[in-house]
This record gives structure tokens, sequence and C-alpha cells, in this order.
């Protein structure tokens, strides 16, 4: 695995000091088809279909000592590829929200590619998994800007992937851009994106402490 885990809790992980800058929004079901074809008149190298995934995701959290503070990670999947393939492990953030003028809101950002053994691995050194879902969807591109929009399913029968439950009527819309170091211009260009896509979607910085 190449991210160190620290022994103390904090907002990052090993000496990766990438920073993604993002909005979020949701659109209904109804509305996913449209919002796709206007992403792909908008963004790069999109032919007949968009990327798609379908990915299992497994969220684990490990408290401090003094159950003050949580560590979470999150480890995931395709479904579409062999039981013996990697994974990848994913370390957000709590998210800056900045000032008011700040186009996006920030948060650090970490992740990598490991080895089948990841979930034994994180249980092992004492992570405990608080929930895990099945995230299905489209990736777009535009320059280094990454679209997603994601519908999330739970998992009915743990273990088992034939029956699955979606949680809401509606899909979870995402603009991201991961950056080495922190630079507030690239939300200009995240903004700017957003308002193509009213008023099919309204893009806005969700904090999740407030929800």
């Amino acid at each position: 695995m190449n991210a160190s885990i620290p022994g103390t809790f904090g907002s990052t992980i090993g000496n990766v000091g990438n920073q993604e800058y993002y909005l979020q929004g949701s659109v209904l079901d109804s509305a996913r088809d449209t919002l796709v074809h206007r992403l792909k008149a908008l963004c790069d190298n999109v032919q007949l279909q968009p990327e798609s995934f379908q990915d299992h995701e497994i969220v684990y959290a490990m408290k401090s000592s003094n159950a003050s503070n949580v560590m979470t990670l999150r480890a995931r999947h395709a479904l579409d590829q062999p039981p013996d393939s990697p994974w990848q492990l994913r370390y957000l953030g709590q998210p800056e929200m900045g000032d008011k003028s700040r186009g996006a809101a920030m948060r650090s950002y970490l992740d990598t590619c490991t080895g089948p053994n990841l979930p034994d691995f994180l249980t092992e050194i004492g992570f405990k998994m608080d929930y895990e879902v099945v995230c299905k969807g489209y990736m777009f591109r535009k320059g280094k800007m990454k679209i997603t929009i994601t519908k999330v399913f739970k998992i009915v029968n743990p273990g088992s992937f034939d029956k699955l439950e979606a949680v809401s009527n509606s899909h979870l819309v995402e603009l991201s851009v991961v950056v080495s170091a922190a630079s507030d211009a690239i939300t200009e260009d995240i903004k700017s994106f957003s308002e193509q896509l009213k008023p099919i979607v309204t893009m806005e910085k969700v904090d999740p402490r407030k929800l």
C-alpha cells in the first residue's frame, strides 16, 4: 500500500498534500438523462456513451483513544471487475468552506490504488466498517475537472449484490478538481462550468457538518 496511516488523528495521511475543490448537487432520476446529454455536449472525448461505473464502497472508521476524533477511510472496488482486482483507498478531509466569495468548497484528499486485501488490512489495524453502499453512475471529464453522476444503493443482504435498494429518488452530482497545492483560482473554473448545468441542477458548496 502506498499510503501510510498516521499514529495520531489529523487532516492528512502521510506526506500527501493534495487538495480537492468541489461543488455538489442532486438531480431527480427523471432528469438524469437530460443532464447526461448536457454533459456529453460540454465535456471532452465523449463519443456515443460516457464512462460508466458500478462500484462497491465500504466506509471504515477508527476512533481516537479519547473518542473525540474519528478517522474515516473509503475502500472501493469495481463490481464489473474480477474479485481479485485492485481496490481504491480514499481519504477525504473535513471541508474548508473558506470565505463566501470562494467559488467551491475545499478539502484535503488522498486516492491510491491498493491490493485486493485492503478490507482485511484495514480491519487488522483497528478500523471498523461503518456502512457499505453500491454506487452506479457516469463520469465525465472537462480538462482537469471530473464530473460524476451517482445513484447510491443500500445492500439489502450483506455479502450479496443481488438485491439493492435505492437510497433516494435522485442522483448525486459532483464537480471536482484535485491539485497538488491549494489554488483558489481553480474555483472560478468550477463555478463557471456549474453555471452551464442550470437549470437542470444547481451546484453548491455543501458543508456536511450542517446536514
